[in-house]
């Protein structure tokens, strides 16, 4: 039962770095950081920042994994976020 949990647990963490895909794609083809959070997504690059070091402690490569994926995936929404933003100020300066 154990590994049954495991493995959904870690196909969770998988849909939730796919969560992020979308918004990536949708700033990425706008070409704009409207509507976009960089306190919100900040917060969740932190958190996932803890979630994989908590995973190397408790040894567990699912929560690592997962963690790394939805940290690719929020990372580049907030890459994406600061690289419009700093244009569109730099735009209107």
């Amino acid at each position: 039962m154990k590994e049954i949990v495991a493995v959904i647990f870690g196909l969770a963490l998988l849909c939730n770095a796919l969560l992020f895909v979308p918004q990536a794609l949708a700033v990425w083809r706008k070409k704009t950081d409207e509507g976009i959070s960089l306190v919100t997504f900040g917060g969740f690059n932190i958190l996932q920042a803890i979630g994989i070091v908590h995973g190397v402690y408790q040894h567990d490569l699912s929560l690592i994994l997962g963690m790394i994926a939805s940290l690719i995936t929020c990372g580049a929404v907030t890459t994406l976020t600061i690289f419009y933003r700093l244009r569109r100020n730099r735009a209107q300066a």
